[in-house]
């Protein structure tokens, strides 16, 4: 056997792949395991929410059982729509829009909602309201003065308000909902999947 031939049999010798001991891939696989669900638990702990729509109250935009996933700490805006902590509902959350910024006057009038004073244009009532009889109210009439005998939403709060208007219980009902306790603006639906939806 020449200097070549030597040179490449060891060469093969040394390309043999040596086997992983079983308990060092197990240990692999736990590890990137636990690396995978603190990950998974961070992230829906502090930055995202996935919850579940329970109700009728924001149709036609969610149907029950809806799956959703939320954002925490986003500078919220009127119209977003947003999971909440239920104020009359310890352990229960809520979904829902909102209509009311702090510091805004509030009121509804023959089916128009007004924002300090100027009329909020609501385009995902449109389909439950033109089926409505003629003169049948989807909003009924209010103002703050006449829930809370107050002008305008109070700081650090919103007033928040479900697209089935008729049969939602919102802030007309439980009262403005504090900042803290909204759990994260809607971002996402996923489920079901014929129906998978981004909200901006």
């Amino acid at each position: 056997m020449n200097n070549y031939q030597a040179k490449h049999a060891s060469n093969n010798q040394k390309e043999e792949p040596k086997a992983v001991p079983f308990y060092k891939s197990c240990l692999q696989v736990i590890f990137l395991s636990v690396i995978f669900l603190g990950c998974y638990y961070l992230l829906f702990t502090f930055v995202l929410a996935n919850e579940s729509v329970s109700g009728l109250s924001m149709q036609p935009t969610f149907e029950n059982n809806d799956r959703l996933i939320a954002v925490r700490h986003t500078n919220l805006q009127r119209g977003d729509v947003v999971i909440l902590k239920a104020p009359d509902n310890p352990g229960a959350f809520y979904i829902k829009r909102i209509i009311g910024m702090p510091g805004d006057t509030v009121s509804s009038k023959n089916d128009i909602t007004y924002i300090n004073g100027k009329p909020l244009r609501e385009k995902y009532l449109d389909e439950y309201k033109n089926s409505l009889p003629k003169g049948q109210l989807y909003t009924n009439n209010f103002s703050l003065k006449k829930l809370f005998n107050v002008s305008r939403v109070p700081k650090n709060s919103y007033f928040v308000m479900g697209d089935h208007r008729n049969i939602s219980k919102d802030s007309r009902i439980i009262g403005f909902i504090k900042k803290k306790d909204i759990v994260g603006e809607v971002k996402l639906r996923y489920f079901p999947i014929n129906k998978i939806q981004i909200f901006k």
